[in-house]
């Protein structure tokens, strides 16, 4: 079993977390639906029940059809959005510097 990203270790596994962080990693495409649940680790049932939500509140948007499928995106205007990837960018950072810290004590050791 692999380890969970830090933006999920640090605020829970619930939907909304998971869907954030799969769109927060990949931020820059867009992305359908099905996508989406089945790279958070969540079925298409529990994406629906949250999606309206993530919608209303501006975290996401449309950017584009292809044949039926819409895709979504995070939409970065939203300020919110600005905020969770100033956090997530800073998560990340100090996870890597621990990462190499823990390295360095491990060769001083050896």
């Amino acid at each position: 079993m692999s380890e969970l990203p830090v933006f999920v270790r640090t605020f829970g596994s619930s939907p909304v977390i998971k869907v954030l962080n799969f769109l927060l990693q990949g931020r820059e495409l867009d992305y359908s639906m099905s996508d989406i649940a089945r790279n958070s680790d969540i079925s298409w049932t529990t994406l629906n029940r949250v999606w309206e939500g993530m919608e209303k509140a501006g975290l996401i948007k449309n950017t584009r059809k292809i044949g039926k499928a819409k895709l979504y995106r995070l939409n970065s205007d939203n300020e919110v959005v600005k905020r969770l990837i100033d956090l997530h960018k800073q998560l990340l950072i100090e996870e890597t510097e621990s990462y190499f810290a823990k390295r360095a004590k491990v060769r001083a050791v050896a």
